[in-house]
């Protein structure tokens, strides 16, 4: 079994994208049910379902001289759809460790097998982090019921990647498909921060409709960082855009939401922001890569 171990070159890399989808594994199998894909291509407009192998997406960001960090999301108790592997990810991230960087993804729901199986992905696979996504995994995170997950991956040193507010998944289906944004809502996450406090935690997205939340939460919680996924920045609100270029240049992460955002499209709108220099190569590299320890 191969163990993934970083082999990144800061000097040869421009950027880190911090939030980058594996929708399809080797075999042809999607992360989601055909109509849940076609929900979310149709949120982000998306020309056509884009599910690029895991080898692909290495090609891409190897191509524009990024790195990315890598994931699924195990959602299978709340939605009955079958998860990608973590260890297939791990894998593949293991052979292209030059610019792929595995997190891993459990089911929070599935309790102290869940817990088993984080330790598992950490110490024999490798993975640097977990990616969450409460609202449609089905469940609060300040549930106490999740209190052992989260001290494990603290005890491990493991990221936790939460998706925070609005969610192309579900978006226009009756009822959102029984999704429900509540979950999401990332002051449930600053009591996970202020619990496990050597816990690092990055809220992901704007955060919309709680976008001060995550600013005032990242601002108070040594723990907690932001990235800018999921929007394309033009859109941002202008709090978020002047804590990521001031008092949050240090916290604010990239991220893209590829394959719905690719890296090149949400660079360009980046690059109308006016972002000094000093932060934009903080959010675009640096503080990805300490949070990383790739330093």
């Amino acid at each position: 079994m191969t163990r993934y171990s970083p082999a990144i070159n800061l000097d040869e890399i421009v950027a880190i994208d911090v939030h980058t989808h594996v929708e399809a594994d080797g075999q042809g199998h999607h992360s989601l049910d055909d109509e849940l894909m076609e929900a979310s291509a149709a949120y982000f407009k998306a020309d056509q379902l884009r599910t690029p192998t895991l080898e692909q997406i290495a090609d891409h960001y190897r191509e524009r001289r990024m790195a990315a960090v890598v994931f699924t999301v195990d959602a299978s108790t709340e939605t009955g759809h079958p998860a990608l592997s973590s260890e297939e990810i791990a894998r593949g991230a293991a052979e292209h460790n030059d610019v792929l960087i595995p997190f891993g993804s459990v089911d929070p729901r599935r309790g102290p097998a869940a817990v088993k199986r984080a330790r598992m992905l950490v110490e024999e696979h490798g993975v640097l982090g977990f990616k969450l996504h409460p609202s449609l995994q089905g469940f609060a995170p300040n549930d106490p019921a999740y209190g052992p997950l989260f001290e494990t991956l603290q005890e491990l040193g493991s990221i936790v990647l939460f998706h925070t507010g609005q969610t192309g998944i579900g978006a226009g289906l009756p009822g959102g498909r029984g999704i429900k944004l509540r979950y999401s809502d990332p002051m449930l996450i600053d009591d996970v921060a202020a619990d496990f406090p050597d816990l690092n935690i990055i809220l992901a997205h704007p955060s919309t409709p709680w976008a001060d939340s995550s600013i005032s939460i990242a601002t108070h919680k040594a723990n907690v960082f932001v990235d800018l996924s999921g929007w394309m920045p033009k859109y941002f609100p202008p709090q978020l855009v002047r804590a990521a270029g001031t008092f949050l240049r240090h916290k604010a992460l990239f991220g893209s939401d590829f394959p719905l955002i690719t890296p090149e499209r949400w660079l360009s709108s980046f690059g109308e922001l006016g972002v000094q220099e000093e932060a934009r190569r903080l959010i675009l590299r640096d503080n990805a890569a300490r949070l990383l320890g790739l330093f």
